[in-house]
């Protein structure tokens, strides 16, 4: 019988617990008819989309790749985050709208200690299920897990503002006090959408990663001190989820037989994949031989450029030109 993925049955918690909580906070406006605990209800209303939108780009993402998508389907993932965040967005501006309309017409409360017992409750149930979204997700390089982990995680200190807000209306008899509270829970709603936006439109952008860029840098660098290669330059690199790609000119003797090159190229390309066990690495590499620096009068420009240097060794390093 085949293995099931942890990342599918991950989702599937997410999925059902996102019920759950949908009804539970709904169960709870009901009965105290708190504009705070509503606020909540709606972020679960969205959460549900999101985590069946999530669902679907978690199984597309991981499809095979094909003749039109040769690099795979794994952008999705960041197609899913942002419309996740523009999901939270829109639930975050209903909030406030709702709470400031509750703040001028007023509000009306009624028992207010079941539906702090019950959100308490849901807060804690969702806690649980935040963390164990996260660690899935960034233990198999999951964006969408992560991003949809983020998401349960906004909802519980949603819900735990919201407790702790309608605690102090029942304790205090001050009713306006509860738009009010659900009002910041819209605000801190609206930065976490605007965050987890902004990671979708970078990811969307292939925007280096600075750790993973110095990572290989010191590999590649490695690989000069050990005598695999004389340089390096023109690195880039991009990852999607669990698969990163790098393309790299390795520099070697002028005079150095193919099949030596091969190995020594190869040899360089495994240690890079020992370094990013985390990844699924994909290497272009292109051999040139050390002078055809000779050819570049004008120098290079720095990381990211197509043109770029990354790093050579020193003229003074390399051997002599020609046979």
């Amino acid at each position: 019988m085949p293995k099931i993925d942890i990342r599918y049955i991950a989702m599937g918690i997410s999925l059902a617990v996102a019920m759950l909580m949908l009804a539970g906070k709904l169960t709870a406006y009901y009965l105290t008819g708190s504009s705070a605990i509503m606020s909540d209800a709606v972020e679960s209303v969205v959460h549900i989309i999101a985590t069946g939108i999530a669902a679907f780009s978690l199984w597309f993402s991981h499809q095979s790749a094909c003749e039109r998508h040769p690099y795979g389907h794994g952008k999705i993932a960041y197609f899913s985050a942002g419309f996740e965040g523009a999901l939270i967005l829109t639930a975050a501006v209903f909030i406030m709208y709702t709470a400031i309309r509750a703040l001028i017409l007023g509000a009306e409360l009624h028992d207010l200690h079941i539906g702090i017992a019950l959100t308490g409750l849901l807060a804690a149930t969702n806690l649980a299920l935040g963390i164990f979204l996260i660690t899935v997700g960034k233990r198999k390089n999951a964006l969408i897990l992560v991003s949809n982990g983020k998401h349960v995680l906004t909802d519980v200190w949603t819900s735990a503002g919201v407790v702790i807000g309608v605690t102090i209306v029942w304790l205090t008899g001050i009713p306006w006090l509860d738009p009010l509270v659900a009002f910041f829970v819209g605000a801190n709603i609206l930065y976490g959408a605007w965050s987890l936006m902004n990671r979708s439109f970078r990811g969307l952008l292939d925007e280096a990663d600075p750790n993973l860029t110095n990572r290989l840098l010191a590999c590649l660098q490695d690989n000069v001190t050990n005598g695999h290669l004389l340089g390096f330059h023109q690195l880039r690199h991009r990852q999607s989820n669990d698969v990163m790609w790098v393309e790299v000119h390795m520099l070697l003797s002028d005079d150095l037989a193919t099949g030596e090159a091969h190995v020594k190229v190869t040899e360089t390309e495994e240690s890079i994949r020992s370094k990013f066990p985390e990844y699924n690495v994909y290497i272009t590499s292109h051999v040139e031989p050390v002078h055809h620096e000779d050819a570049h009068p004008g120098g290079h420009t720095g990381i990211g450029d197509p043109y770029a240097d990354s790093t050579f060794a020193h003229p003074a390093e390399l051997p002599p030109h020609g046979p």
